[in-house]
């Protein structure tokens, strides 16, 4: 079985949300369960059906991340060179066709989140960064078209991101 990389930070929040889920919404849901049932005929029980719903996803939910962080492997990005792009580094990009610049850090699959500013190696940005240097100009296919960037600073603690 093939181990998926996480960063220690993102193995932390899929734990939190981990816990979150099996200590505060699993609870939660059979109490909603518990109150549908004393409406009686469960057949036609929108809540009830709600609340069934509910449970199946956050159960999905639970196996999902259980999978993942037995499955995966923690990459420790302290020590970290930083003269290529690295699975858990920064990367301070231009986008050459409209001289806007934004910072991304190479996480993995699961960890992904665009408001943090954080890309799966795996996405098409991730896969076209990794390997590469300071300084050169990446060209990459996106859904919406071809997309050129140059990578303007590596780093591992961000600090180019204010």
């Amino acid at each position: 079985m093939e181990k998926k990389p996480l960063t220690k930070d993102g193995y932390e929040r899929l734990k939190q949300e981990l816990e979150r889920l099996k200590r505060e919404e699993l609870p939660a849901i059979a109490k909603e369960l518990e109150i549908a049932r004393s409406y009686g005929d469960l057949s036609e029980n929108a809540e009830y059906k709600y609340a069934k719903e509910r449970q199946e996803q956050v159960m999905f939910r639970i196996a999902q991340l259980e999978h993942l962080l037995s499955t995966c492997e923690v990459i420790d990005v302290t020590n970290l060179k930083t003269d290529r792009v690295v699975f858990g580094c920064w990367v301070k990009i231009k986008d050459l066709s409209t001289g806007e610049e934004e910072v991304y850090r190479i996480v993995g699959e699961m960890e992904g989140d665009i408001k943090r500013g954080e890309i799966s190696y795996n996405s098409p940005l991730g896969r076209a960064l990794i390997g590469k240097k300071e300084g050169e100009i990446v060209s990459f296919t996106t859904p919406g078209g071809e997309r050129r960037i140059q990578i303007l600073k590596i780093s591992t603690d961000g600090s180019e991101r204010s």
